[in-house]
């Protein structure tokens, strides 16, 4: 396994946790907004690690306001960052995908790419541009031996959620980020955050041969949040 990421000792730990389960795995620094890098990543993987035959993208960025207080930029950001890094790091991974005859490409979007969410407009769009992207991806290689999906995850312990929650309250007008995690909440039939290996249990099934029959998905998991 081939992990990427920009944060080095994060890097670390979960290249660590992989070895203690007796499996195999490196750590690439890599920025998935820069060609170069992703362009390296792919270089190095293939000389320590073989063919990737199993891309999962998880890159994702947050951002929450009016979207009168959003610049143009704020938007050309996150699609940088949430929907640009994916079809960079496609682009260079599928070729030896089609040349094999094989290959899973898992794409983590969110909920909100199949709703529309207040104060989130750069986020939200940004993940639909996914599920649509996976859903094109889908009919050009199915005959291909490739398959690509989306997950979409509700909330999510994660750091995201943590700088999320203030911000989303400076908006709604609530100074405590505790009690806007209980409004996020209180839209959750579970009523509990979702937690990040729930979310990886599904990304092993997608890029397994279990899910082979399986494409152009975009599968909810998000405790009930919403039901398509």
């Amino acid at each position: 396994m081939v992990c990427a990421a920009r944060d080095t000792e994060a890097l670390a730990e979960v290249v660590a946790s992989i070895s203690a389960a007796e499996g195999e795995a490196i750590a690439v620094t890599c920025d998935v907004t820069s060609d170069a890098e992703v362009a390296e990543l792919k270089a190095r993987a293939e000389d320590e690690m073989g063919r990737v035959n199993v891309l999962v993208n998880g890159a994702g960025a947050h951002m929450a306001g009016r979207f009168l207080d959003f610049e143009v930029d704020d938007f050309r950001e996150l699609m940088e960052v949430n929907f640009l890094s994916m079809v960079r790091s496609i682009k260079a991974f599928l070729p030896p995908m089609i040349e094999d005859g094989y290959g899973k490409i898992v794409n983590i979007a969110s909920t909100a790419g199949k709703y529309g969410s207040l104060f989130q407009s750069p986020y939200n769009s940004s993940k639909h541009a996914v599920v649509g992207l996976t859903r094109c991806l889908a009919l050009e290689t199915a005959k291909q031996g490739i398959t690509a999906n989306a997950i979409c995850p509700g909330f999510v312990e994660t750091e995201m959620i943590e700088r999320a929650a203030p911000r989303l309250g400076a908006v709604i007008g609530i100074d405590d980020p505790e009690q806007v995690r209980q409004v996020l909440l209180s839209r959750v039939p579970m009523g509990r955050m979702l937690e990040p290996e729930e979310i990886a249990h599904l990304a092993v099934y997608l890029g397994s041969a279990e899910s082979d029959g399986m494409t152009g998905q975009a599968l909810t998991i998000s405790g009930g949040l919403i039901l398509v």
